[in-house]
């Protein structure tokens, strides 16, 4: 249906590939939490791609190729637990990793890579120190680290990760990257019992400069360093300390090279949450049927996982419109099988007709639905 006192007339989007900009390393996510529960397990499957035999082999998931895992406990997880609980442990001689690492996610992260048609890139993120690192002496709530970067606790902090990714190199599963800290500002305003650790962007940088980053260069892992891990709100400010973002369709043309959503799957309550903060996700699952419910999130963002693989550049694309209210989000890519992807996002309550042009190959006339996001895939002769 076309807008009230507006004319259905049509824009058109031309490209050619010829002008080419930022590479996508191809990752798109989301992260897991610590539930054991099959059918979650089978939900999250379902979104890194399980091979479908009826097919020969046909990926028939929406192919998530990055994984962003937690480091002990989440707000998701089912408990709030460290690695080391052992007060004054500078030396982390009991670190260990927790029963839902070794019976829970390590052996899904095997079987979702031997089942995936790309590689997998893991990421980890820490929601809290143990208790004894913290100024308020607790994994659950609101804290700093104690002390100032460059000392005992804050170089204890660091070997931390460095166990974390010795330990599960042990059961052959390697990290392409970590996180500082889950949601640095933002988790201060979740619940009193929120797991998390504070940082400024200075502090954050400051422990990277003195702790993280010298721990890493001394390690045999060739694990990044992610700035930031928090709400885009915080990035432009948090860059410009740190030294050196909207929907999919919008931050791939402006320079980010991929996705990360929340939860690959969560229960019907939107948990578990060891703190009651409930939220949605793509696959919901019904543990008392065995069942689980793919949402529409799971489709939209599989326009981008399934379409866009790792090594596609996005290319210029000029839209025109003939009309005032004209305002389809847009983002073409090449692949490195040379095919073109063209994805359409239409927010409006209304159908906008629009026209696709490629010098190389065509015109043609296509609708975007009301409320709808639509994937053009096609090859240049």
């Amino acid at each position: 249906m076309n807008p009230p006192h507006l004319p259905a007339r049509r824009g058109s989007l031309q490209g050619g590939g010829r002008h080419v900009w930022q590479e996508f390393p191809g990752r798109r996510s989301g992260d897991r939490g610590d539930s054991a529960d099959p059918a979650g397990q089978s939900a999250a499957l379902v979104l890194l791609g399980e091979r479908d035999t009826h097919h020969l082999g046909a990926c028939s998931g929406i192919e998530y190729n990055l994984i962003r895992l937690p480091m002990a406990c989440s707000d998701f997880s089912v408990r709030p637990y460290s690695y080391d609980d052992v007060p004054h442990d500078y030396e982390l001689t009991h670190f260990r990793l927790a029963e839902e690492d070794v019976k829970m996610k390590i052996p899904l992260l095997h079987r979702a890579s031997a089942m995936s048609r790309r590689p997998l890139s893991l990421f980890a993120s820490p929601w809290t120190s143990p208790g004894w690192l913290k100024s308020n002496g607790d994994v659950r709530g609101k804290g700093t680290l104690k002390g100032q970067t460059g000392d005992k606790y804050h170089k204890t902090w660091a070997n931390y990760f460095i166990k974390f990714l010795d330990e599960y190199a042990k059961h052959n599963v390697t990290f392409w990257a970590v996180t500082v800290q889950n949601e640095p500002l933002a988790a201060l305003l979740t619940p009193p019992q929120f797991p998390t650790i504070a940082f400024t962007a200075a502090k954050q940088r400051d422990f990277v400069v003195q702790d993280l980053g010298p721990a890493l260069a001394r390690s045999p892992h060739r694990t990044r360093i992610i700035i930031l891990d928090d709400q885009r709100i915080h990035l432009p400010h948090w860059a410009k300390v740190v030294k050196t973002s909207f929907p999919p369709a919008q931050v791939l043309n402006h320079f980010v090279a991929g996705w990360t959503d929340w939860n690959l799957a969560l229960d019907l309550e939107g948990g578990p949450n060891w703190v009651k903060n409930y939220v949605d996700s793509p696959v919901i699952v019904d543990s008392s049927k065995d069942i689980f419910y793919k949402q529409p999130m799971f489709y939209h963002l599989g326009h981008f996982s399934k379409f866009i693989p790792e090594g596609s550049r996005r290319v210029g694309l000029h839209s025109s419109c003939r009309r005032l209210i004209c305002q389809l989000e847009h983002v073409a890519v090449l692949r490195p099988d040379r095919a073109l992807v063209l994805v359409v996002l239409n927010r409006f309550g209304w159908d906008a007709p629009f026209a696709i042009q490629d010098p190389a190959v065509g015109f043609i006339e296509t609708v975007a639905p009301a409320n709808s996001i639509q994937t053009y895939l096609w090859r240049q002769q």
